[in-house]
């Protein structure tokens, strides 16, 4: 087989049309295994053998037989299809996905972020006056600490402690530490 493959590396039709019949139903064979889908699998077949035609004076003998050497060809093109195949899939389905627009059910939604302000105003009641001033002022009016101290007339400190108090009532009230 080397002498053929040597004679088809020269560019001699015959050679490769006894090539091609003596490793057709290998290569095709590798090729459906890998593959799995029998036009796909035709194709990459093709496209094998036109591979064995371009590169056959490349094929060194000391490498190999040549049924190895048409063996790997085979099945390296197979993987490349099917990895080919599985990344058009996955850029299909992640645009698929970006383009499909998330169900919004814009009633549920209302009556969630009620419930939910609810239990904030519930939650707040439980504070101390001074605790629900600085929190007030800090979440609701967006102050920083030293303003909402310079607000309040307190030391820094003072309303950092109510701050953090306060936020752990919260916490404890809504359920969050649970």
């Amino acid at each position: 087989m080397e002498e053929v493959m040597a004679r088809v590396g020269h560019g001699d039709r015959d050679a490769f049309t006894v090539l091609y019949d003596a490793v057709v139903a290998t290569v095709f064979g590798i090729v459906v295994k890998v593959v799995r889908d029998r036009a796909q699998s035709q194709e990459v077949a093709q496209e094998v053998m036109i591979d064995l035609w371009r590169q056959a004076a490349r094929y060194r003998p000391e490498q190999g037989t040549v049924k190895t050497w048409v063996a790997t060809i085979a099945h390296r093109r197979a993987v490349d299809r099917v990895r080919s195949a599985q990344a058009s899939s996955d850029r299909e389905h992640a645009t698929a996905l970006r383009d499909h627009p998330t169900p919004f059910d814009q009633v549920a939604e209302e009556v969630e972020s009620h419930l939910e302000s609810e239990q904030v105003r519930r939650c707040l009641e439980t504070l101390t006056e001074l605790q629900r001033q600085a929190v007030t002022l800090a979440y609701y009016q967006g102050l920083t600490y030293r303003a909402v101290a310079e607000r309040l007339g307190s030391p820094l400190a003072t309303v950092k402690t109510r701050m953090r108090d306060a936020l752990i009532r919260l916490r404890d009230c809504m359920g969050a530490g649970e």
